[in-house]
């Protein structure tokens, strides 16, 4: 049996296998009301057999959004657009996960299919002023940030808390975290990014501090019963940034407010996102950084040296690739994205090719009967 296939039991969820869609922004929602495209797009995994379907990362507030198309939750109009969602990926034997965001300094910007991500000038009626642990900038182009103070950081931990429970209500079994890419969440942790010098800044531990507050009262939100993800950037990149030792010491902290999984990505904090390391430790720029399995390492060391379970992404393309990452106990999950975007099938081939599935039990019985080669080769020697 191949382990990609193994089920997973995290609390009160069994995962059929370790296979995830990654969270994957499809900038198509309006007000942040989920549409067709995004039942179109979230059913077709749960077709293809992933184990779990994450939805994009979708705002727990208006100005949390990256653009004026991203998917929200901070109304019940939202998530109640999103019960169909949910309930088909129910049908299909899967589970459905959301991964709750706020973009922080990186908000108001255009798709990027609609202007490359650039952020929206101050004059665009769409636009937005965007919020930050500091007065700094993603890059010369970007929004100044206004400063968030004290009240402030109390109403975005509820802002979270309530997107959490809308969440559930909306039907969602596992829920997810976004504190990576330069997003609000990792740009408290980066000290390229966190200039306070209250509570919330300064140490690691301070610029620990609202992360942790938002998952411990997201824990408690959702019970005990509820799977609870974290993604993290593993290594900002740049010089004197956040570390995979931080990493470390961050995923300590959040497996004692009650998180399960770590999602391990890279990058994000000056823009560009995903960097991968050499053998030596150091950081590669983003140019050299996409090879085959790139962030895997960064899983390997929250797996093994703490007591989370880990959750791999960044260039996972072939099941035997997938099999060894699982097999060497690299991760509990592997994550798909742009591959799976090409092949929403790609766990069934997967089966298929890893010998798991070789009579196609897998398959929706709508589609058994007509892709089981071999029932079709048994049926034409018989007659």
């Amino acid at each position: 049996m191949a382990q990609l296939f193994n089920p997973l039991t995290i609390r009160g969820i069994t995962l059929p296998n370790r296979i995830v869609v990654s969270p994957l922004c499809m900038y198509s929602a309006v007000d942040g009301i989920a549409q067709d495209w995004h039942f179109a797009h979230l059913s077709t995994f749960a077709r293809g057999k992933s184990g779990l379907v994450f939805a994009e990362a979708t705002a727990v507030e208006a100005i949390g959004r990256i653009t004026p198309e991203c998917l929200g939750i901070w109304t019940d109009e939202q998530a109640e657009a999103l019960k169909p969602i949910t309930k088909f990926i129910a049908d299909m034997g899967c589970v459905a996960g959301i991964q709750l965001a706020h973009a922080g300094r990186k908000a108001s910007t255009a798709s990027p299919f609609a202007g490359g991500g650039k952020p929206l000038n101050k004059d665009d009626p769409q636009a937005w002023q965007v919020v930050g642990p500091s007065a700094m900038p993603v890059a010369d182009n970007f929004q100044t940030p206004r400063e968030l103070n004290k009240e402030d950081l109390s109403a975005l931990t509820q802002a979270f808390v309530d997107a959490a429970r809308r969440s559930l209500a909306a039907g969602f079994q596992v829920i997810e975290l976004h504190g990576a890419h330069g997003y609000l969440l990792h740009s408290f942790l980066s000290p390229l990014s966190n200039f306070r010098d209250d509570e919330y800044g300064g140490s690691l531990e301070n610029r620990m501090r609202l992360p942790l507050e938002v998952t411990k009262a997201v824990r408690e939100a959702i019970g005990e019963s509820v799977p609870l993800f974290f993604r993290i950037s593993a290594i900002d990149g740049p010089q004197n940034g956040w570390s995979l030792d931080d990493s470390v010491a961050l995923s300590n902290q959040l497996a004692r407010c009650g998180v399960d999984v770590v999602d391990c990505s890279s990058g994000g904090i000056a823009g560009a996102p995903r960097f991968r390391i050499d053998d030596t430790g150091k950081p590669l720029t983003r140019s050299s950084a996409r090879t085959p399995g790139f962030q895997v390492p960064f899983a390997d060391r929250i797996q093994n040296d703490t007591d989370l379970k880990a959750m791999a992404v960044g260039v996972i393309i072939e099941p035997q690739q997938a099999e060894n990452i699982i097999a060497s106990g690299k991760a509990e999950l592997v994550a798909l994205g742009r591959e799976i975007m090409h092949d929403p099938f790609w766990p069934l081939r997967a089966a298929l090719e890893l010998g798991h599935d070789p009579d196609y039990n897998l398959w929706p019985p709508q589609y058994k009967w007509a892709v089981d080669r071999r029932a079709q080769i048994a049926s034409q020697n018989k007659s």
